[in-house]
């Protein structure tokens, strides 16, 4: 009967751990399982894991473009078209209020608001910067501009 104490492993299926460099009659001794010669029968060898048999490695064989600086300033500009179709009048737009309405992704990004469109609403609009004739559209139209800081 099969119980906790009596498990073992089927025979043959377990194998003693070659036991290596033990003089030359033993059959593991001289070169002991290492081939002949070269780099890989040396001790203290090392293979470098990008290393590809001398073939030109693959970090070097794919071209190089481009470079991503880590403090872009990235702009996500807004038209005036946007914000009049998604705002109510007397509304206030800033970065955090067009994230939630989905015109911006990320609300913690240079934003820029352009002119392109028409603006009939009185709106308070609050962005980092603004082209100027997005500038003229909304006091146009009665609308109020804050400028944040950069």
């Amino acid at each position: 009967m099969l119980k906790i104490h009596n498990l073992k492993p089927s025979t043959g299926s377990k194998h003693r751990k070659k036991i290596l460099g033990r003089g030359e009659s033993s059959g593991h001794g001289g070169q002991s399982t290492r081939g002949n010669k070269g780099h890989k029968a040396r001790s203290g060898f090392h293979l470098a894991g990008n290393f590809e048999g001398g073939q030109m490695p693959l970090v070097r064989r794919i071209p190089k473009r481009g470079f991503n600086h880590p403090e872009k300033i990235r702009v996500r500009t807004v038209n005036i078209s946007q914000i009049n179709s998604r705002f109510s009048a007397g509304e206030t737009v800033s970065p955090e209020t067009l994230a939630k309405k989905g015109i911006i992704k990320n609300q913690n990004c240079f934003v820029k608001i352009l002119g392109e469109g028409k603006l009939d609403k009185v709106l308070d609009v609050c962005a980092n910067t603004f082209s100027e004739k997005a500038k003229s559209l909304i006091e146009k139209a009665g609308g109020k501009i804050t400028v944040l800081k950069k």
